[in-house]
Formats: structure tokens, C-alpha cells, sequence
């Protein structure tokens, strides 16, 4: 039955970048060029909203659709790790034209060529969890 509705809030979600045009490599080429407010308004509401439903969650000890009990654990505290994974993350986004939310969206929006850069994230991750044990965190 989980497995059923993460489809559907998946698909639903594949629908809301594809039709906001968050998916659109020239939205994203036209944010990273401060040519467009588009993209940062989306990722800016998204932040907003984030934070006000992670606070939600943490003071009102919420529980899921499935009456489990929402834990949210609390990170390490280090600027150069996060600092060096957004600036690699900000890469790969420039270079893809896209991130990997609307990798999968403009797969299955028909865009053939995104697939090498869908690969290529995937094996990029394989490798990471080959290496992670010999990377410093």
C-alpha cells in the first residue's frame, strides 16, 4: 500500500515541477544568469515552507499517515562539508541543466537525452557509497 501512494505523490509531485517549469533547462539556465526571479521564487517558497512544517513536526510530536512517530535526528554542525557539497551540487546542476527531482520529470516528459545525465547521477552515487567509508564526514 506504501509503495502505491509514494507512486502517486511522486507523480503528482513529477506534475508540479513539469507544469511550474522547474524541470525547463531554460528556466534553470535563466536563474543561474539573474535573469529571472521564476526559480527562486519556487525554491524560496519551498524553503519557507520547509522550515515552518520542520518546526511543526519537531514542537507538536507528530506522527505520519501511518501512526508512526516522526524523529527528527539533529545534524552535525560543519560549514565546509555543506559548503563543498552545495558548490558540487550547484555544479552538476549548471553542467545537467537540471537537478534530481526534474531529472526523472523530464524522463518521463519524453527528453531522451536526459538519460546520460540521469546515468551518470546514478553512478555517481554508486561510487560515493563505494568511497564512503574512506571519505572524511
Amino acid at each position: 500500500m506504501r509503495s502505491v501512494l509514494y507512486l502517486f505523490v511522486g507523480i503528482f509531485f513529477g506534475i508540479v515541477l513539469f507544469k511550474s517549469e522547474a524541470a525547463s533547462w531554460f528556466r534553470i539556465y535563466e536563474m543561474f544568469q539573474f535573469g529571472s526571479f521564476h526559480m527562486y521564487g519556487i525554491i524560496g517558497s519551498a524553503l519557507v515552507l520547509g522550515i515552518i512544517f520542520i518546526q511543526i513536526v519537531k514542537r507538536s510530536n507528530s506522527k505520519s499517515i501511518f501512526g508512526e512517530t516522526i524523529g527528527i535526528q539533529p545534524k552535525e554542525k560543519s560549514f565546509y562539508r555543506y559548503a563543498i557539497g552545495g558548490i558540487c551540487f550547484g555544479l552538476g546542476w549548471a553542467l545537467a541543466g537540471a537537478c534530481p527531482g526534474p531529472m526523472y520529470v523530464l524522463v518521463g516528459a519524453g527528453y531522451i537525452p536526459i538519460l546520460v545525465v540521469l546515468g551518470s547521477a546514478i553512478f555517481g552515487t554508486f561510487i560515493y557509497g563505494v568511497l564512503k567509508s574512506k571519505l572524511p564526514h
